[in-house]
């Protein structure tokens, strides 16, 4: 096996399904010049400006100035760090993107930006995920700090309206890399973004999380607040913001678990950034910032978290049982039941999953589930009638295996609306709450909720047109372009020749640049 196949097969099928071959005989030669332009004029930029372990990072992690990463020379070095890296289409779920990188997996987006977003584009595409994201991660501090951020992103409590901005976000960056998208569907994909965002009730934990990650991993300056450093990929990967980010124009504050109150804009340059004193501080904020989510407070603010969610998340209940399922209520108790829990029970609509240590028992529940808290017996067969030191009295059948019929109950005399037949189980306390299901694999095989999102790829049809964009006698000056410069000494006639020739092609001004680079023209700067 290559050492991507190795990657790859490591992986369980529902993470698997969103990784594509990397296709790499399918990069065009203006593709290779993208990456040769964009990464020529960033290492010289960077060179004194970047952390010191980035160009170190680059050659550390496979990484070359002249033409596009193969994956397969990438994994071959991650491998000796402990890491590794899959090709993905554009963005993925955050849930997907959160998970690979808590196994130390990163996700390469395959494709390469258009050479009129060669500046800045919000699309994911090769040159940010691979020299963004990739060098750092031969610092084992830094590539712990990547680690433990995809673990708190995917513990993290989403809301439905954090899936339905992710769809028009990334529906826009599709619509602006594609080359054969008029006007009209660049507003319609604009409106739907703002729609989406109008949607939004409330700032959910995973949105912290994300804007956690924004301002360290992927915008963070690390360093003297009056001197930073470049250490983000985002920066590191863009001409536009690895120059703008160290201007007056930008302010720069102080690094703390604050920043994730702090909002951005993907389609703009950020009017402000924060400055880690050093790599060390970074597991300082994560720390703080992770004590405020649910799978570390759990108790009421875990329930209430997930109920005004209305999405699948999990409840660690005592005895190590999980619960996927949605929040649907719950109900207050007369007293305090355990650490940070006043609620007498919580009830989930079905469909809901058993688990034990993140494995599924058994097939999902079809119906509702009542969780009380305290402590009570209750028989596996028969006839029940308990009372909890919540004040919470429960009567019914129980039929075998938590199921019961004819469920009733009270909390101080007042009856409650109770499902007739449901799942009953008893907790002490409430340890954690988490985003997402407990056995993602399982809640995949047998919802198929993600299995869709791989159907009709519009960034596979976006890169079709970006190659069919490419002229041929355009990538043929582009293909002996390379094969000149990497032959040495390329003839100054023939290069006259190709600089004649690229004035055709009124549009196109990088295969210009490309060749006034070899007849020593000055470069941009």
């Amino acid at each position: 096996m290559t050492p991507s196949e190795r990657a790859i097969a490591s992986l369980p099928p529902h993470l698997r399904r969103f990784v594509v071959s990397q296709e790499y005989d399918a990069y065009t030669p203006r593709d290779h010049a993208v990456w040769r332009h964009v990464l020529r004029r960033l290492t010289a930029h960077l060179r004194e400006r970047a952390h010191p372990r980035y160009l170190a990072g680059l050659d550390a992690t496979g990484i070359e100035v002249e033409r596009i990463p193969s994956l397969d020379e990438m994994n071959a070095k991650l491998e000796r760090v402990g890491w590794s890296a899959v090709a993905v289409r554009g963005f993925i779920p955050p849930a997907v993107f959160t998970e690979l990188q808590s196994r130390r997996v990163l996700a390469i987006a395959a494709d390469v930006r258009t050479h009129e977003h060669i500046e800045y584009t919000p699309a994911p595409d090769i040159v940010h995920e691979s020299a963004g994201h990739a060098p750092f991660i031969a610092d084992p501090t830094y590539a712990e700090y990547l680690q433990r951020c995809g673990e708190v992103g995917f513990r993290a409590i989403a809301s439905v309206e954090d899936q339905a901005v992710f769809e028009a976000i990334r529906n826009l960056s599709v619509v602006k890399e594609d080359p054969a998208a008029g006007p009209e569907e660049v507003a319609l994909a604009d409106q739907r973004l703002a729609a989406a965002a109008a949607s939004v009730r409330y700032v959910s934990e995973s949105t912290r999380a994300s804007r956690l990650y924004w301002w360290t991993a992927e915008y963070g300056l690390v360093g003297a607040l009056d001197a930073p450093r470049l250490y983000g990929a985002g920066l590191l990967s863009s001409i536009g913001e690895a120059v703008h980010c160290l201007t007056p124009a930008v302010k720069k504050l102080p690094l703390t678990a604050a920043c994730a109150d702090v909002a951005y804009d993907i389609t703009r340059m950020q009017p402000q950034l924060f400055v880690a004193r050093d790599f060390d501080q970074l597991f300082e904020v994560l720390d703080a910032f992770s004590g405020t989510l649910s799978w570390r407070r759990g108790g009421d603010h875990g329930l209430e978290e997930a109920r005004r969610a209305r999405s699948v998340n999990h409840l660690l209940l005592s005895g190590g049982r999980e619960l996927s399922g949605r929040v649907a209520g719950r109900v207050e108790a007369l007293a305090r039941v355990g650490p940070g829990l006043r609620s007498a029970l919580a009830r989930l609509d079905g469909p809901v999953l058993v688990s034990r240590g993140g494995v599924a028992q058994g097939k999902p529940w079809p119906g509702d589930v009542v969780v009380a808290f305290g402590r009570a017996e209750l028989p596996e067969r028969g006839a029940f009638d308990v009372t909890l030191p919540s004040g919470l009295s429960l009567q019914g059948f129980a039929v075998g295996g938590g199921q019961v019929v004819n469920l009733r109950g009270a909390i101080a005399g007042r009856p409650l609306e109770l499902p007739s037949w449901a799942l009953l189980f008893v907790s002490e306390d409430l340890r954690s709450v988490a985003g997402g299901p407990a056995d993602p694999g399982a809640w995949d095989r047998w919802f198929g909720e993600l299995s869709s999102f791989t159907e009709g790829e519009g960034e596979a049809q976006a890169r079709a047109r970006k190659a069919e964009a490419l002229p041929a006698p355009l990538a043929a000056l582009y293909a002996e372009v390379r094969r000149l410069r990497e032959a040495g000494t390329p003839p100054r006639e023939r290069l006259a020749a190709i600089r004649e020739a690229a004035e055709e092609f009124t549009d196109d001004w990088l295969l210009r640049a490309e060749v006034d680079e070899l007849l020593g023209a000055p470069a941009p700067a």
